[in-house]
């Protein structure tokens, strides 16, 4: 027995095998296994163990279970007497061959190996109990390492066909266990892998995060007034004292009614000085604002008086506090005299005639909200007519030196005015809301004479038609509406004429200067539009559309085409173009003429007017500069 156990370990080398011998059963097939834990079954009332061992195809030899078969038969008898000593060895060779690998596999590998080895075991125990043998021993030998070469073909399989004394079956059983065996060790890398990448995780230094400090309980806080912990000295605390109501002063408190004295603000002395100048005013020779001639001036000869007009330092002057909201200019022939209308409720007085522009400018404070509207009277131009948001009217006076009151509703906001008359003793009055005054001047009292409610929910500017002057047009929000004044109706008036053209906010129409046959509007989508007024019927054709940027924002006044009342075929406005500049265009659409000043004019002049028979044009800007260009 020692000799021939010798024997084989000779034959197989360095590769280790484990024997096992099954007792009272013959087996006609080499079963391979690659569980490595013992398979027990109960066959005619017997208990086997068989231990299963990995083992390799390609180095396996076919003569070595001949051997083995060859070597039992010779010592069959001797079987009983080594049976304690084999059982022995195979406890150690069982162990001396386990590798890190196979230590390494999971249980749900390993119950399914053995699994799958009990099936090929029993099915092998079944043909092995048809035979008469007595007994029989098995040498089944795996080598692990060389496993791999089963992931080929049945066919093409090293060594396979050496095994001629297997079935197919046990053949494709043989297989699906090596492929078992590959699976699960590749499954045990990537678990590998997979714990590796957490080691790595978890090794990885922490996010630093700042640390809170430390309250100092002990420490000393920090001081604390002890007049607004309301503490007297001794630790005693103050009698609570009572809250007093807070009154919240109006930013613009509205102004007492009646007439207001023309005190300017600017100057606090010399008095006597600014009496002479307010009698100089009144004693400039009255201009009719119309132009005796029919015919208008030749284009060139216009643009050419136009090319003349300049602009310099002594003509740019700050006249008023905050935003330009509304110019005019006296129709002297003699004098040069700009009013400006602010947003802080001011009304300042240029005199362009003086050396000095600081002694020539007069500020006064008539109204407390924005003047939107100013005009000189047409029929005495020693009046200036102011209208404003705080909703007062009022006639300055340089004769008597004071702000008259002519028209005065508190609970109503005012946005523009014009004169009904040619002697300016009725005036129109446009309000915010959408309602429109009727006003004689001569009545006493600061009342309208009738109230109209209009079919506009606001109306932001009014215009009387200069020479069929029972027609005024109103500018709303989205409409432009054409009343008559002898069918206007308290509760609700129809327009005779709707303009809907517009497809945004308007900011202004006015007709024209001369005749009334032109209508120019201002909307908020870069479009000024010249509509055909010279028959007012149930609608008036659109002649032009002029592209012109009229995006002013949130901190410029917004832009208000005029026309010029010279020349009425030509409309006046500002632009935001660069170089600032300001522009003049034909009612054909065409450019006329563009004003630029350097650095004498580096804002954009939103609000414009242009002197009914000179070649002077003033603008002003929102910071309360006046620009004038003249010849």
């Amino acid at each position: 027995m020692s000799g021939s156990r010798a024997g084989s370990e000779e034959k197989v080398g360095s590769r280790q095998r484990l024997q096992m011998k099954v007792n009272e059963y013959k087996e006609n097939q080499n079963i391979t296994c690659v569980s490595l834990r013992p398979v027990q079954t109960t066959v005619l009332g017997k208990t086997p163990k068989v231990y299963l061992v990995p083992f390799s195809l390609s180095n396996y030899k076919p003569d070595q279970i001949k051997h083995s078969k060859s070597l039992l038969d010779k010592n069959s008898n001797n079987e009983v007497a080594c049976k304690k000593c084999k059982k022995t060895e195979i406890r150690k060779t069982c162990r001396r061959i386990l590798t890190p690998r196979m230590e390494g596999t999971s249980s749900k590998a390993e119950s399914t190996l053995q699994k799958s080895s009990l099936d090929v075991y029993t099915e092998s125990n079944k043909r092995q109990h048809k035979s008469t043998s007595d007994s029989d021993t098995v040498i089944l030998s795996v080598d692990m390492e060389s496993s791999q070469d089963l992931d080929s073909d049945e066919d093409n399989t090293p060594g396979l066909d050496e095994f001629s004394g297997l079935s197919s079956y046990e053949r494709k059983r043989l297989k699906n266990i090596s492929e078992n065996a590959n699976f699960f060790a590749s499954l045990q890398l990537s678990e590998s892998a997979a714990r590796f990448r957490e080691m790595i995780k978890k090794r990885q230094p922490p996010e630093s995060k700042r640390k809170k400090p430390k309250k100092r309980e002990n420490g000393t806080g920090c001081r604390r007034s002890m007049r607004l912990l309301k503490v007297d000295p001794s630790g005693v605390s103050l009698p609570a004292t009572p809250a007093q109501p807070t009154l919240i002063a109006d930013e613009n408190p509205l102004l007492p009614p009646g007439p207001l004295e023309m005190t300017p603000e600017n100057r606090d002395d010399d008095s006597e000085l600014f009496k002479r100048v307010l009698q100089t005013w009144a004693n400039v020779s009255k201009t009719s604002s119309k132009n005796t001639e029919k015919e208008l001036a030749n284009i060139k000869s216009y643009k050419a008086n136009l090319s003349g007009m300049v602009i310099n330092e002594d003509t740019v002057h700050k006249v008023t506090k905050g935003a330009v909201f509304s110019v005019a200019l006296h129709p002297s022939e003699i004098r040069t005299l700009v009013a400006a209308g602010a947003k802080s409720g001011q009304v300042g007085l240029w005199d362009l005639t003086h050396q000095s522009k600081e002694d020539g400018v007069y500020v006064f404070q008539p109204h407390s909200q924005p003047v939107s509207c100013l005009y000189f009277s047409p029929a005495n131009p020693a009046h200036i007519l102011s209208l404003s948001y705080d909703g007062t009217l009022r006639c300055g006076d340089f004769s008597r030196a004071i702000f008259e009151e002519v028209y005065r509703d508190e609970r109503s906001s005012f946005s523009s005015f014009d004169f009904l008359g040619e002697d300016a003793s009725t005036l129109i009055v446009g309000h915010w809301n959408g309602t429109i005054s009727l006003v004689d001047r001569r009545t006493p009292g600061t009342s309208y004479e009738k109230l109209i409610n209009s079919s506009l929910s606001k109306i932001r500017t009014v215009h009387v038609h200069p020479v069929h002057r029972q027609y005024f047009i109103t500018a709303g929000l989205r409409d432009i509406h054409i009343y008559d004044t002898r069918h206007l109706n308290p509760r609700r008036s129809q327009p005779l004429i709707s303009l809907t053209e517009h497809t945004k906010s308007i900011a202004s129409a006015y007709f024209s200067p001369l005749t009334g046959n032109r209508v120019v509007t201002t909307c908020a989508d870069c479009k000024l539009r010249i509509f055909d007024s010279s028959c007012i019927s149930s609608e008036i054709p659109l002649l032009t559309t002029i592209r012109h940027n009229t995006i002013t924002g949130r901190w410029l006044t917004r832009f208000q085409a005029v026309w010029d009342p010279k020349q009425e075929d030509c409309v006046i406005v500002g632009s935001m173009a660069h170089p600032r500049r300001v522009e003049i265009f034909h009612e054909t659409g065409k450019q006329v003429h563009s004003f630029f000043g350097g650095e004498c004019l580096v804002s954009v002049c939103s609000i414009n007017t242009m002197h009914p028979t000179r070649y002077i044009l003033a603008g002003g800007n929102s910071s309360g500069k006046i620009h004038v260009f003249m010849n």
